[in-house]
């Protein structure tokens, strides 16, 4: 049989409700964690903006307290980028940048010891009780480089050292905490054993099983492509996998002839079902979990430059109308008073804009708990 082709809009309602974004999650904020996918976490400051847009009576207090207490932990994953997770998913990602080759500390061409990866093995113990700091680290590697002065090769002593260990440390074995264990704004340097999984790390087999299952979860119906750029995976794999699980999946075509999978008792509300206007984050998951050119789902081809900053690679807050990117919001710290400017990017009437300007009212206590604080509308010329 042919499969069902879906519109852009009906993936976006489907994409939408499953991110909390047609109406936001009631769910304790570690299941929410793990209904939403992992969330990009490079910028400290975006986690509690894509948490409270997506998930009820969330604000800053609410992620700190998850994350010092640990049903919330952040760490290196996919695609080599910090990612918030449970600790029943980490060991899932974990095991996938594992067998595609992204857990590699050596970024020169030249061949060390085994011995520096079996000590990268030891950082577990190291910091496997006690958060470490990067001079602690980088301290701890350089009295085993003395003792072993021949195990890595000078390029990239030189290569680490630049860097002061960060590859090195940057491993899925361990996560980011702080020293001391008080979470502030920002995302720690310290490392921290990441959680064990009980019975042991799955296989990378059980573990891409998982994952794609996930993604689905999350960000479904979603094509081959889309599920391996994400995990940072290949994607014949990952479309081997899809393929075997066919009998089990919702199956359904796209606008452009791509084969979509999905779980099938997930949501898939109708084209038109409403979308409130959202406040979306740096770097928001929804806007990279799909290949590049399949975006538009959420994101109009005609946007993408304004929302993506090519010069430094940074991903803008962005703003939905209607379900789909319509404007870019930055915030501004002055010393008196935080501006939260919004630029539309399209006109927009005067009840969106004020039903925009409400929203980012609500959202200013989450960015800035404390002072004053407004919100301005940026003219779109």
């Amino acid at each position: 049989m042919t499969p069902k082709t879906l519109t852009d809009r009906e993936l976006n309602r489907a994409l939408l409700a499953r991110q909390g974004l047609l109406e936001r999650l009631d769910l304790p904020l570690p299941e929410a964690v793990e209904a939403i996918g992992a969330v990009q976490a490079q910028y400290g400051p975006a986690l509690p903006v894509a948490l409270w847009t997506r998930v009820r009576g969330v604000d800053a207090g609410s992620v700190r307290t998850a994350l010092e207490r640990r049903t919330l932990v952040v760490g290196t994953l996919l695609r080599r980028t910090l990612h918030l997770v449970t600790p029943a998913q980490h060991a899932a990602y974990a095991a996938v940048v594992v067998a595609a080759g992204d857990d590699t500390w050596r970024r020169t061409r030249g061949e060390s010891d085994p011995a520096a990866d079996r000590l990268r093995e030891r950082l577990t113990e190291f910091a496997g009780s006690v958060a470490r700091s990067p001079e602690e680290v980088a301290d701890w590697i350089e009295k085993w480089v003395a003792a072993h002065p021949e195990a890595i090769d000078a390029a990239e002593l030189e290569f680490q050292r630049t860097y002061k260990w960060r590859p090195f440390r940057s491993t899925v074995a361990v996560t980011r905490s702080p020293v001391g264990g008080v979470w502030d704004e920002g995302v720690p340097d310290g490392v921290l054993a990441a959680p064990a999984p009980e019975g042991g790390p799955p296989s990378a087999e059980d573990a891409l099983h998982e994952v794609v299952l996930r993604h689905l979860r999350a960000f479904g119906p979603a094509g081959a492509a889309d599920v391996a750029q994400w995990i940072g995976a290949k994607v014949t794999p990952v479309k081997a996998l899809l393929k075997s699980l066919e009998d089990r999946l919702a199956v359904f075509g796209d606008e452009g002839g791509q084969l979509l999978y999905d779980l099938p008792e997930a949501p898939r509300p109708p084209a038109d079902a409403p979308a409130p206007v959202r406040l979306l984050p740096w770097f928001d998951s929804t806007l990279l979990a799909y290949a590049p050119k399949r975006r538009t789902r959420i994101l109009p081809q005609e946007y993408r430059d304004a929302v993506y900053a090519k010069a430094n690679l940074q991903l803008r807050p962005t703003f939905l109308v209607d379900g789909t990117v319509a404007g870019v919001w930055a915030l501004d710290r002055k010393r008196r008073e935080a501006v939260l400017t919004l630029t539309p990017l399209t006109e927009l009437s005067r009840t969106v804009t004020a039903e925009l300007v409400a929203e980012a009212e609500h959202l200013l206590p989450v960015c800035v708990p404390d002072g004053p604080a407004r919100v301005v509308v940026a003219d779109r010329s």
